[in-house]
Protein backbone atom coordinates (compact mmCIF):
# COMPACT_ATOMS: atom_id res chain seq x y z
CA UNK A 1 0.00 0.00 0.00
CA UNK A 2 1.22 3.63 -1.21
CA UNK A 3 1.94 6.29 1.77
CA UNK A 4 -0.80 7.85 3.59
CA UNK A 5 0.02 11.50 2.76
CA UNK A 6 -0.81 14.03 5.37
CA UNK A 7 -3.89 16.46 4.00
CA UNK A 8 -3.68 20.07 5.40
CA UNK A 9 -7.40 20.95 5.50
CA UNK A 10 -7.77 24.41 5.90
CA UNK A 11 -11.46 25.68 7.63
CA UNK A 12 -11.79 29.17 5.71
CA UNK A 13 -14.66 31.29 6.43
CA UNK A 14 -16.45 29.71 9.95
CA UNK A 15 -19.70 30.92 8.85
CA UNK A 16 -19.39 29.98 5.42
CA UNK A 17 -19.66 26.58 3.94
CA UNK A 18 -16.66 25.03 4.86
CA UNK A 19 -17.10 23.21 7.95
CA UNK A 20 -20.30 21.49 6.35
CA UNK A 21 -18.34 20.20 3.75
CA UNK A 22 -15.69 19.26 5.38
CA UNK A 23 -17.83 17.13 7.73
CA UNK A 24 -19.86 15.69 4.76
CA UNK A 25 -16.64 14.69 3.21
CA UNK A 26 -14.76 13.46 6.35
CA UNK A 27 -17.80 11.36 7.19
CA UNK A 28 -17.04 8.88 4.79
CA UNK A 29 -14.34 6.89 6.45
CA UNK A 30 -13.02 5.16 3.30
CA UNK A 31 -10.43 8.63 2.99
CA UNK A 32 -9.18 7.55 6.08
CA UNK A 33 -7.67 4.64 3.91
CA UNK A 34 -5.32 6.52 1.36
CA UNK A 35 -4.81 9.97 3.75
CA UNK A 36 -4.38 11.59 7.27
CA UNK A 37 -6.91 14.40 7.35
CA UNK A 38 -5.52 17.54 9.12
CA UNK A 39 -8.13 19.95 9.78
CA UNK A 40 -7.15 23.43 10.78
CA UNK A 41 -9.57 25.24 12.29
CA UNK A 42 -11.55 24.54 16.15
CA UNK A 43 -12.78 21.18 17.55
CA UNK A 44 -15.65 23.97 19.28
CA UNK A 45 -17.01 24.72 15.54
CA UNK A 46 -16.73 21.69 14.35
CA UNK A 47 -19.09 20.06 16.57
CA UNK A 48 -21.28 23.21 16.46
CA UNK A 49 -21.86 22.76 12.41
CA UNK A 50 -22.42 18.62 13.14
CA UNK A 51 -25.03 19.57 15.65
CA UNK A 52 -26.81 21.53 13.00
CA UNK A 53 -26.68 19.53 10.67
CA UNK A 54 -27.62 16.68 12.54
CA UNK A 55 -24.44 14.61 11.48
CA UNK A 56 -22.91 11.42 13.16
CA UNK A 57 -20.31 12.43 15.09
CA UNK A 58 -17.24 12.37 13.70
CA UNK A 59 -14.21 10.40 15.05
CA UNK A 60 -11.75 12.67 15.28
CA UNK A 61 -8.11 13.58 17.14
CA UNK A 62 -7.83 17.16 18.63
CA UNK A 63 -4.56 18.44 18.66
CA UNK A 64 -2.53 22.18 19.37
CA UNK A 65 0.37 21.56 17.14
CA UNK A 66 0.81 19.56 13.72
CA UNK A 67 2.93 16.07 13.59
CA UNK A 68 0.48 14.14 16.70
CA UNK A 69 -1.34 12.47 13.59
CA UNK A 70 -3.56 9.42 14.28
CA UNK A 71 -3.44 8.05 10.84
CA UNK A 72 -6.33 6.22 11.66
CA UNK A 73 -8.43 9.68 12.86
CA UNK A 74 -9.26 13.18 11.40
CA UNK A 75 -7.08 15.36 12.81
CA UNK A 76 -7.92 18.58 14.25
CA UNK A 77 -5.70 21.36 14.72
CA UNK A 78 -6.89 23.95 16.88
CA UNK A 79 -5.46 26.94 15.86
CA UNK A 80 -7.96 29.66 16.14
CA UNK A 81 -9.21 31.76 19.14
CA UNK A 82 -11.74 30.18 21.54
CA UNK A 83 -13.73 33.11 21.46
CA UNK A 84 -15.49 32.94 18.00
CA UNK A 85 -18.77 33.45 17.88
CA UNK A 86 -20.20 31.55 14.80
CA UNK A 87 -22.78 33.34 12.87
CA UNK A 88 -23.82 30.86 10.00
CA UNK A 89 -24.04 33.41 6.26
CA UNK A 90 -22.96 36.12 7.69
CA UNK A 91 -19.99 38.05 6.66
CA UNK A 92 -17.95 39.62 9.82
CA UNK A 93 -14.25 40.47 10.78
CA UNK A 94 -14.08 38.06 13.15
CA UNK A 95 -14.54 35.09 11.18
CA UNK A 96 -12.25 36.79 8.47
CA UNK A 97 -9.57 36.71 10.84
CA UNK A 98 -9.99 33.43 12.54
CA UNK A 99 -9.92 32.00 8.29
CA UNK A 100 -6.42 33.82 7.64
CA UNK A 101 -5.23 32.14 11.11
CA UNK A 102 -6.11 28.90 10.08
CA UNK A 103 -4.19 29.49 6.63
CA UNK A 104 -1.36 30.70 8.29
CA UNK A 105 -0.76 28.23 10.46
CA UNK A 106 -1.43 25.53 7.97
CA UNK A 107 1.04 27.19 5.29
CA UNK A 108 3.67 26.94 8.24
CA UNK A 109 3.57 23.38 8.71
CA UNK A 110 3.61 22.89 4.98
CA UNK A 111 6.90 25.23 4.98
CA UNK A 112 7.91 22.40 7.81
CA UNK A 113 6.75 19.93 6.28
CA UNK A 114 4.63 18.63 9.24
CA UNK A 115 2.12 18.03 6.44
CA UNK A 116 2.55 17.23 2.56
CA UNK A 117 -0.35 19.02 0.60
CA UNK A 118 -3.00 22.07 1.16
CA UNK A 119 -6.56 21.78 0.51
CA UNK A 120 -8.39 25.42 1.16
CA UNK A 121 -11.72 26.06 1.91
CA UNK A 122 -13.17 29.23 0.75
CA UNK A 123 -12.94 32.52 2.44
CA UNK A 124 -14.53 36.15 1.66
CA UNK A 125 -12.50 37.84 -0.28
CA UNK A 126 -13.96 41.27 0.53
CA UNK A 127 -13.85 40.86 4.14
CA UNK A 128 -10.51 39.30 4.55
CA UNK A 129 -9.00 42.17 3.44
CA UNK A 130 -10.06 44.17 6.38
CA UNK A 131 -7.42 42.01 8.28
CA UNK A 132 -4.37 43.46 6.44
CA UNK A 133 -4.46 40.50 3.98
CA UNK A 134 -3.30 42.26 0.90
CA UNK A 135 -3.48 39.53 -1.61
CA UNK A 136 -6.53 39.08 -4.13
CA UNK A 137 -6.76 35.50 -2.74
CA UNK A 138 -5.28 32.73 -1.93
CA UNK A 139 -3.63 31.79 -5.42
CA UNK A 140 -1.11 35.11 -5.14
CA UNK A 141 -1.04 34.41 -1.66
CA UNK A 142 0.78 31.55 -1.65
CA UNK A 143 2.67 32.85 -4.71
CA UNK A 144 4.28 34.98 -2.76
CA UNK A 145 4.60 32.81 0.52
CA UNK A 146 6.28 29.96 -1.90
CA UNK A 147 8.40 32.14 -3.85
CA UNK A 148 6.32 31.26 -7.19
CA UNK A 149 6.72 34.36 -9.33
CA UNK A 150 4.72 32.87 -11.81
CA UNK A 151 1.83 30.36 -11.28
CA UNK A 152 -1.90 29.87 -12.76
CA UNK A 153 -4.76 28.99 -11.73
CA UNK A 154 -6.04 25.84 -13.20
CA UNK A 155 -9.09 24.77 -12.66
CA UNK A 156 -9.64 20.99 -13.51
CA UNK A 157 -12.23 18.39 -13.05
CA UNK A 158 -12.44 15.05 -15.04
CA UNK A 159 -13.40 16.21 -18.38
CA UNK A 160 -11.84 19.59 -18.30
CA UNK A 161 -8.67 21.65 -17.27
CA UNK A 162 -9.26 25.59 -17.79
CA UNK A 163 -6.49 28.27 -16.92
CA UNK A 164 -5.98 31.67 -17.10
CA UNK A 165 -3.40 34.16 -18.01
CA UNK A 166 -5.08 36.90 -16.02
CA UNK A 167 -6.34 36.35 -13.03
CA UNK A 168 -8.20 38.40 -10.11
CA UNK A 169 -8.09 41.85 -11.66
CA UNK A 170 -10.66 44.35 -13.44
CA UNK A 171 -12.15 43.28 -16.85
CA UNK A 172 -11.06 46.46 -17.70
CA UNK A 173 -7.24 46.13 -17.04
CA UNK A 174 -7.11 42.83 -18.69
CA UNK A 175 -5.76 44.22 -22.39
CA UNK A 176 -3.19 46.03 -20.34
CA UNK A 177 -2.01 43.08 -18.53
CA UNK A 178 -1.90 40.74 -21.41
CA UNK A 179 1.91 40.54 -23.65
CA UNK A 180 3.37 37.79 -25.79
CA UNK A 181 5.61 37.20 -23.48
CA UNK A 182 3.25 36.79 -20.39
CA UNK A 183 1.14 34.40 -22.54
CA UNK A 184 4.06 32.18 -23.65
CA UNK A 185 5.39 31.62 -19.60
CA UNK A 186 2.11 30.89 -18.93
CA UNK A 187 2.14 28.31 -21.85
CA UNK A 188 4.91 27.20 -20.27
CA UNK A 189 3.86 26.66 -17.03
CA UNK A 190 0.76 24.98 -17.98
CA UNK A 191 2.52 22.88 -20.36
CA UNK A 192 5.10 21.61 -17.48
CA UNK A 193 2.40 21.21 -14.67
CA UNK A 194 0.33 19.06 -17.27
CA UNK A 195 3.64 16.54 -17.91
CA UNK A 196 4.58 16.72 -14.40
CA UNK A 197 1.22 17.32 -12.03
CA UNK A 198 -1.34 15.58 -14.81
CA UNK A 199 0.88 12.51 -16.20
CA UNK A 200 0.46 13.83 -19.70
CA UNK A 201 3.56 12.95 -22.31
CA UNK A 202 2.39 15.54 -25.17
CA UNK A 203 -0.04 18.19 -23.76
CA UNK A 204 -2.08 19.92 -26.61
CA UNK A 205 -3.40 23.00 -25.16
CA UNK A 206 -5.94 25.62 -26.75
CA UNK A 207 -5.79 28.82 -26.67
CA UNK A 208 -8.80 31.36 -26.57
CA UNK A 209 -8.86 34.61 -28.28
CA UNK A 210 -9.66 38.08 -25.89
CA UNK A 211 -12.35 39.31 -28.30
CA UNK A 212 -15.77 38.45 -29.62
CA UNK A 213 -14.96 36.24 -32.52
CA UNK A 214 -11.48 35.81 -31.82
CA UNK A 215 -11.42 39.41 -33.48
CA UNK A 216 -12.81 38.50 -36.88
CA UNK A 217 -9.25 38.64 -37.79
CA UNK A 218 -8.86 41.92 -36.94
CA UNK A 219 -12.02 43.69 -37.07
CA UNK A 220 -13.05 43.57 -33.48
CA UNK A 221 -9.53 43.73 -31.98
CA UNK A 222 -6.24 44.18 -32.72
CA UNK A 223 -4.45 41.75 -29.62
CA UNK A 224 -5.28 38.04 -31.97
CA UNK A 225 -2.93 39.31 -34.74
CA UNK A 226 -0.59 41.82 -32.29
CA UNK A 227 -0.20 39.72 -28.94
CA UNK A 228 -1.56 35.94 -28.73
CA UNK A 229 -1.14 34.86 -32.56
CA UNK A 230 2.96 35.84 -31.95
CA UNK A 231 2.97 34.29 -29.05
CA UNK A 232 1.45 30.85 -29.69
CA UNK A 233 3.61 30.74 -32.73
CA UNK A 234 6.63 31.17 -30.20
CA UNK A 235 5.72 28.48 -27.84
CA UNK A 236 5.02 26.00 -30.78
CA UNK A 237 9.10 26.40 -32.02
CA UNK A 238 9.42 25.36 -27.80
CA UNK A 239 7.87 22.48 -28.62
CA UNK A 240 5.00 23.61 -27.39
CA UNK A 241 1.82 21.92 -29.09
CA UNK A 242 -0.42 25.35 -28.45
CA UNK A 243 -3.18 25.59 -31.06
CA UNK A 244 -5.69 28.89 -31.31
CA UNK A 245 -6.86 31.32 -30.97
CA UNK A 246 -10.29 29.90 -30.81
CA UNK A 247 -13.64 32.07 -29.94
CA UNK A 248 -14.70 30.99 -26.82
CA UNK A 249 -18.58 30.78 -27.62
CA UNK A 250 -17.88 28.61 -30.44
CA UNK A 251 -15.11 26.24 -28.68
CA UNK A 252 -17.09 25.46 -25.56
CA UNK A 253 -20.70 25.35 -27.48
CA UNK A 254 -18.98 22.85 -29.70
CA UNK A 255 -17.45 21.07 -26.79
CA UNK A 256 -13.80 21.61 -28.51
CA UNK A 257 -12.24 20.82 -25.20
CA UNK A 258 -12.82 17.42 -25.19
CA UNK A 259 -10.07 17.30 -28.07
CA UNK A 260 -7.42 19.16 -25.81
CA UNK A 261 -5.57 18.29 -22.79
CA UNK A 262 -6.25 21.53 -21.46
CA UNK A 263 -7.45 25.12 -22.31
CA UNK A 264 -5.94 28.79 -21.55
CA UNK A 265 -8.47 31.42 -21.39
CA UNK A 266 -7.35 35.05 -21.16
CA UNK A 267 -9.18 36.41 -18.50
CA UNK A 268 -11.31 34.64 -15.32
CA UNK A 269 -14.59 35.17 -16.16
CA UNK A 270 -13.45 33.55 -19.93
CA UNK A 271 -12.53 30.61 -18.25
CA UNK A 272 -14.75 29.51 -15.49
CA UNK A 273 -17.89 30.56 -16.61
CA UNK A 274 -17.78 27.77 -18.76
CA UNK A 275 -16.00 25.27 -16.51
CA UNK A 276 -18.55 26.44 -13.78
CA UNK A 277 -21.13 25.57 -16.07
CA UNK A 278 -19.79 22.21 -16.52
CA UNK A 279 -18.14 20.94 -13.56
CA UNK A 280 -19.62 22.75 -10.55
CA UNK A 281 -19.80 20.19 -8.55
CA UNK A 282 -16.85 18.22 -8.81
CA UNK A 283 -15.03 21.24 -10.17
CA UNK A 284 -11.26 22.02 -8.65
CA UNK A 285 -9.08 24.93 -8.28
CA UNK A 286 -5.35 24.32 -8.44
CA UNK A 287 -2.56 26.61 -8.20
CA UNK A 288 -0.14 25.47 -11.23
CA UNK A 289 3.46 26.43 -10.84
CA UNK A 290 3.81 26.20 -7.21
CA UNK A 291 6.55 24.32 -5.55
CA UNK A 292 3.81 22.74 -3.45
CA UNK A 293 0.66 21.29 -4.12
CA UNK A 294 -2.01 23.14 -3.14
CA UNK A 295 -6.00 22.80 -4.04
CA UNK A 296 -9.58 24.26 -3.26
CA UNK A 297 -12.92 23.43 -4.22
CA UNK A 298 -14.25 25.58 -6.84
CA UNK A 299 -17.26 27.10 -5.15
CA UNK A 300 -17.17 30.55 -2.45
CA UNK A 301 -18.29 30.39 1.06
CA UNK A 302 -21.77 29.62 0.09
CA UNK A 303 -23.52 32.65 2.97
CA UNK A 304 -26.75 32.27 1.37
CA UNK A 305 -26.76 28.56 1.83
CA UNK A 306 -25.38 27.31 4.71
CA UNK A 307 -28.42 27.76 7.05
CA UNK A 308 -29.71 25.20 4.52
CA UNK A 309 -27.14 22.66 4.76
CA UNK A 310 -27.37 21.87 1.27
CA UNK A 311 -24.11 22.51 0.16
CA UNK A 312 -22.63 19.33 -1.67
CA UNK A 313 -19.54 18.15 -0.73
CA UNK A 314 -18.32 17.17 -4.19
CA UNK A 315 -16.19 19.66 -5.19
CA UNK A 316 -14.07 19.77 -1.32
CA UNK A 317 -13.77 15.87 -2.09
CA UNK A 318 -12.37 16.10 -6.04
CA UNK A 319 -9.78 18.66 -4.67
CA UNK A 320 -9.05 16.38 -1.78
CA UNK A 321 -8.44 13.44 -4.56
CA UNK A 322 -7.17 15.96 -6.60
CA UNK A 323 -3.89 17.11 -4.35
CA UNK A 324 -2.84 13.58 -3.90
CA UNK A 325 -2.62 12.42 -6.77
CA UNK A 326 -0.81 15.52 -7.99
CA UNK A 327 1.63 15.09 -5.20
CA UNK A 328 2.14 11.56 -6.35
CA UNK A 329 2.22 12.22 -10.07
CA UNK A 330 4.84 14.64 -9.14
CA UNK A 331 6.89 12.38 -7.00
CA UNK A 332 6.87 9.64 -10.17
CA UNK A 333 7.76 11.77 -12.46
CA UNK A 334 10.58 12.94 -10.76
CA UNK A 335 11.87 9.89 -9.98
CA UNK A 336 12.02 8.53 -13.86
CA UNK A 337 13.15 12.12 -15.20
CA UNK A 338 16.12 12.18 -12.17
CA UNK A 339 19.33 10.54 -14.48
CA UNK A 340 18.33 10.99 -18.05
CA UNK A 341 20.41 9.63 -20.62
CA UNK A 342 23.03 12.54 -22.14
CA UNK A 343 21.96 13.42 -26.08
CA UNK A 344 24.07 11.29 -28.12
CA UNK A 345 26.45 13.22 -31.06
CA UNK A 346 25.46 10.81 -33.53
CA UNK A 347 28.33 12.63 -35.95
CA UNK A 348 30.81 11.80 -33.38
CA UNK A 349 30.14 7.58 -33.42
CA UNK A 350 32.91 5.97 -35.27
CA UNK A 351 31.90 4.54 -38.69
CA UNK A 352 30.98 0.97 -38.70
CA UNK A 353 31.58 0.32 -42.49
Amino acid sequence: MSEKLRVGITQGDSNGVGYEVIIKTLADVRLLDFCIPVVYGATKVLSYYRKLLNADPINYNSISIAGEFNPKQVNVVNCISDDLRVEPGKSTLEAAQEALRALQTAVGDLKRGKIDVLVTAPFNKQTIHGTGFSFPGHTEYLAQTFNGKDCIMLFISDVLRVGVITGHIPLADVSKNLSKECIIRKLEILNASLQRDFGVHKPRIAVLGLNPHASDGGLLGKEEDDIIIPAIMEAEKQGILAFGPYASDGFFGAAAFKRFDAVMAMYHDQGLVPFKAISFNTGVNYTAGLPIVRTSPAHGVGYDIVKDCTASPDSLRAAIYAACDIWRHRKEYDRTTANPLPPVDFDALPSID
